[in-house]
């Protein structure tokens, strides 16, 4: 019989509900049981694409025997870390002060009132690894609770302590930050990446895209090739690498080895939505034409096999089919000389296919081998190819698929297209951000208040910080790209909510849940970036967009009270803060692009395809009809246009260009000032 997570929405959750194991979903009721019986608590987190979950779950949730122990000792309670985001940076959390590494699943003990006293990961069935096995864990853990009360208390006083003093942060810094900290964090991050195969040096390598736009920053403000090579050398070899599907397009979610050759195969849509944005951020600088095909192809797979209905986008593709890790993905070579025929020869050269493979005796499909160049010729043919291939690879049985709709990874997809829509004017990708973002902000949204997660038809869980951060900075996207005041509207009023029920009045910043949430054992408050970007780096980013859009003061304010909170946070910790760091960046030298002139006229339209060369990281765009005023505190405010004709204006701190009028002076002007650090009088220092 089904256990009570067959009420779930989560697809994750639903996976288990067969389980002999009696799991419970998180909830008031589940810590109430296990304070009424007086037992430990067993916590699970996982998500529906992750492999080693659905490992354990075959070693141990589906055996009668270890259910029965597991129902007899513990309450037990699965979690979904994509709908919880918030409980699993808690125990996350208290498991890296216990000293170990986390990830998931997520295996934690706790107390009947939800405190943590001991915790791991993946443990198999049997001793291995290093590891106790699973019986082991569930046998010792119970008999330390009863027996050993003491330890159990000074544990949980311990890790207590501890989390408070990780999500209270560092005392407020009375030095601020500057241009010159940022630099100084892009020097030691540059220093830490791996110079011949790009990304953090060792493995396993994620994309860690916040930390790549801070070096791509740092390289527009000091032009130091150091810069603009650690990103290139990264984004090159993701590109080529076996962590792209260079059939179906999209990322995988990390490389296993530090080649970017081994994916582990699960995609995920935040990782394929920041790949999107920082090569679309690049295009424009040396037009690398696998930049645009990767961006073109990303894109196409999460329209084609992402995209729910009504326009909004699902969360994952699972890393197992039929059981077995990358199954869907890769291929032999007696497969590829089957579909391919003659022309299997060039194909196996170019992408590395051989009788022996490249991993377990499969072959994973790159391009990482520089010595295989083509030619556009050759090109053409490998396209037909892969076209084969894709067919052929259509008829196996699929990944799992997990539909739910979060808000703060539609977010980063939104803002992604929208970017990617005006640089490549591609106007069915900004069609396809206006259809996501008008899901989320009409069926997961009541008022100004968002849903964090959304399945068949029903809103589950409070929005969390995330969710407003992201959703208004995809909606400041679109207010760019599209001129469209709702846009600009929503984004301030999710600001203010985030004003209202998320910030911290006693030590500052954003807490992850709202006042009125959930109460947990603490309330989460970090700039960290984790699988998405912070919620307090990215508001750094949306208040200074904000405040230069709108010239709203209380917007400057609040970007300056996070930056005193988080100063020195940032300055000891950068590659985990780069995000809080880049917004940052962007409060202090923002390009304030002005554009006056009717938005689908030719005239606007060639100055629009100016910064369509250029990569500007702080540029904050308005086109304004010639009968329209900026806001009075602008510094173009008053200015008009010059006979009659589309004018532009370039403005950093509180100076403007001389009127424009010529694309190619725009374009001249643009690329002499885009290096240029300005005073940074608009704003103080903390």
């Amino acid at each position: 019989m089904a256990n009570m997570l067959a009420q779930s929405t989560s697809p994750y959750l639903l996976q288990h509900k067969d389980n002999p194991v009696d799991w419970r979903p998180w909830g008031p009721e589940a810590l109430a049981e296990a304070q009424r019986l007086n037992k430990p608590i067993l916590l699970s987190v996982g998500y529906a694409a992750c492999h080693w979950c659905h490992v354990m779950a075959h070693e141990s949730f589906e055996n009668p025997d270890v259910a029965a122990l597991m129902n007899s000792t513990y309450v037990n309670i699965k979690v979904d870390r994509e709908e919880r985001p918030d409980i699993d940076t808690i125990y996350q959390a208290a498991l890296a002060a216990m000293g170990q590494q986390g990830g998931w699943p997520l295996t934690m003990f706790l107390t009947p009132q939800g405190e943590p006293f001991w915790g791991g990961t993946y443990f198999p069935p049997e001793p291995a690894f290093g590891r106790p096995s699973f019986r082991q864990v569930l046998h010792d853990i119970a008999r330390s609770h009863r027996e050993n009360k003491t330890q159990v208390s000074e544990n949980i006083a311990l890790l207590r302590d501890r989390l408070n003093k990780i999500f209270a942060g560092q005392p407020p810094s009375r030095v601020g930050l500057s241009i010159d900290a940022i630099d100084v964090a892009a020097k030691r991050l540059c220093q830490q990446m791996d110079v011949f195969n790009g990304g953090v040096a060792g493995a396993p390598k994620f994309p860690n895209v916040p930390v790549l736009e801070l070096l791509w920053r740092a390289y527009t403000r000091s032009v130091m090739p150091q810069f603009a090579q650690a990103v290139d050398t990264a984004l090159a070899n993701m590109c080529q690498g076996g962590i792209y599907d260079h059939l179906g397009g999209g990322f995988s979610r990390y490389s296993v080895d530090e080649y970017w050759l081994v994916p582990h195969f699960e995609k995920m849509l935040y990782d394929n939505a920041q790949l999107v944005e920082i090569l679309t951020l690049l295009w424009p600088h040396a037009r690398n034409p696998i930049y645009r095909a990767r961006i073109e192809e990303t894109i196409a797979w999460a329209l084609r096999e992402m995209q729910v209905e009504g326009g909004a986008f699902a969360s994952s593709l699972d890393a197992d089919s039929e059981g077995e890790e990358g199954k869907f993905y890769v291929w032999s070579e007696a497969e590829v000389d089957e579909v391919l025929g003659k022309d299997s020869t060039l194909f196996k050269r170019v992408y590395d296919v051989s009788a022996e493979g490249n991993w377990e005796s499969h072959n994973i499909l790159h391009r990482l081998r520089p010595s295989q160049s083509t030619g556009a010729v050759e090109e053409g043919r490998l396209n037909a190819m892969r076209e084969k291939l894709l067919a052929r690879r259509a008829q196996r049985v699929r990944p799992g698929f997990d539909d739910k709709v979060l808000a703060d990874w539609n977010g980063l997809m939104i803002a992604a297209l929208a970017q990617a829509a005006e640089t490549f004017n591609r106007a069915d990708w900004q069609a396809a951000a206006v259809r996501a973002f008008w899901f989320v902000a009409g069926k997961m949204a009541t008022g100004d208040r968002l849903a964090h997660s959304w399945r068949g038809g029903t809103a589950t869980t409070q929005g969390l910080a995330e969710d407003y951060a992201n959703m208004a900075r995809a909606a400041l996207a679109l207010f760019e790209t599209t001129g469209d005041a709702r846009y600009l509207g929503r984004a301030r009023a999710w600001a203010e909510t985030l004003d209202t029920h998320f910030w911290r009045p006693d030590i500052g910043g954003y807490a992850m849940t709202a006042d009125d949430g959930d109460t947990l054992i603490v309330r989460v408050r970090t700039i960290s970036d984790g699988a998405v970007p912070s919620a307090n780096g990215t508001m750094m980013g949306v208040l200074a967009r904000l405040f230069y859009l709108t010239g709203d003061e209380a917007c400057a304010a609040r970007a300056n009270a996070l930056l005193a909170t988080f100063a020195e946070d940032a300055r000891r910790q950068p590659f985990s803060a780069a995000t809080f760091l880049n917004g940052f960046d962007l409060l202090l030298r923002a390009q304030q692009i002005v554009i006056i002139g009717e938005r689908n006229e030719p005239g606007v339209a060639a100055f629009r395809d100016v910064l369509r060369k250029l990569s500007l990281p702080s540029r904050i765009l308005s086109i304004v009809a010639p009968d329209e005023e900026l806001h009075k505190a602008h510094p173009a405010h008053g200015k008009a246009q010059m006979d009659n004709r589309p004018t532009a204006y370039i403005c950093m701190a509180r100076t403007c260009s001389q009127p424009v009028t010529d694309p190619a002076m725009f374009e001249s002007q643009l690329k002499t000032r885009a290096f240029q650090v300005p005073p940074g009088d608009m704003v103080q220092s903390a």
